[in-house]
């Protein structure tokens, strides 16, 4: 997995400070940021968050570069709805050379690495085989037709990978580009950094919240799972660990506050 922070809003405090200055203010929009200092916008934003007044932190936004994960990471961010994705397609890049994700629980056992690999390059075998079938079919129809020969390859291969790709497997890697505003990355956080969440998104949410912490750091000293802030909420399916993942959380943020 990579993750990279590839650009965000300039000044997030300091938009957010401004944001939440301006409900309560009859200052004018040139005046606005007037007199917000940098410490100033620190505890406008610290405010905010104990306030649970949210809505300032929309107006600022987080865009990351992510690769190397796998198609059923994909299934879950993107039921993340306040968010922006752009995802490698599977109908227009031909994945005859496909990586995949292989989970931990997986790899660390022989027995079972050796079965998903088998499963792997079977999969891709057959994609392969279903992708050739499908082009030359489609070609000699084409070619038929009269189009050229180049429109001809190039449309019996779109079709071909089109169809072939529903013998993909999840575990078959992509890569995207995902922009959240702040408030929906907190939810994000909340959400996925929890021990409950599926181990390879939890494991992106916590890349993505070592990038963003240097930005904003008042914004999201406090991010990460709900018993960061206070109690699970996950009821009775709690891990039972709120304690250690609290320690876990609160290190992680003051490393970078002490930077």
């Amino acid at each position: 997995m990579k993750v990279q922070l590839l650009t965000h809003t300039p000044d997030p405090e300091k938009i957010i400070a401004c944001a939440a200055k301006l409900c309560y203010s009859a200052s004018s929009l040139d005046d606005l940021s007037n007199g917000i200092t940098e410490e100033g916008s620190r505890k406008f934003v610290d405010m905010l968050s104990r306030l649970g007044h949210e809505s300032p932190m929309e107006h600022i936004s987080f865009t990351f570069g992510i690769e190397g994960v796998s198609r059923a990471l994909l299934a879950q961010i993107t039921r993340h709805r306040i968010a922006s994705f752009s995802v490698q397609s599977q109908r227009y890049v031909n994945e005859k050379d496909f990586t995949f994700v292989t989970p931990p629980q997986i790899a660390d056992d022989p027995e079972a690495s050796s079965l998903f690999q088998e499963a792997m390059s079977h999969d891709l075998d057959t994609y392969r085989k279903l992708t050739a079938l499908l082009k030359e079919k489609r070609l000699k129809t084409l070619l038929d037709q009269g189009v050229s020969a180049t429109e001809a390859e190039k449309a019996a291969e779109k079709t071909a990978i089109e169809d072939a790709r529903f013998v993909l497997p999840n575990a078959c890697s992509t890569k995207m580009i995902l922009t959240m505003n702040a408030r929906s990355l907190l939810h994000f956080f909340e959400l996925r950094c929890c021990n409950r969440a599926q181990w390879e998104i939890r494991e992106l949410a916590e890349q993505m919240l070592r990038l963003v912490l240097p930005i904003a750091p008042t914004l999201f000293c406090h991010a990460g799972p709900s018993c960061v802030r206070g109690g699970c909420s996950e009821g009775k399916m709690t891990c039972g660990k709120a304690k250690t993942v609290r320690t876990h959380y609160q290190s992680l943020v003051q490393g970078f506050l002490d930077v």
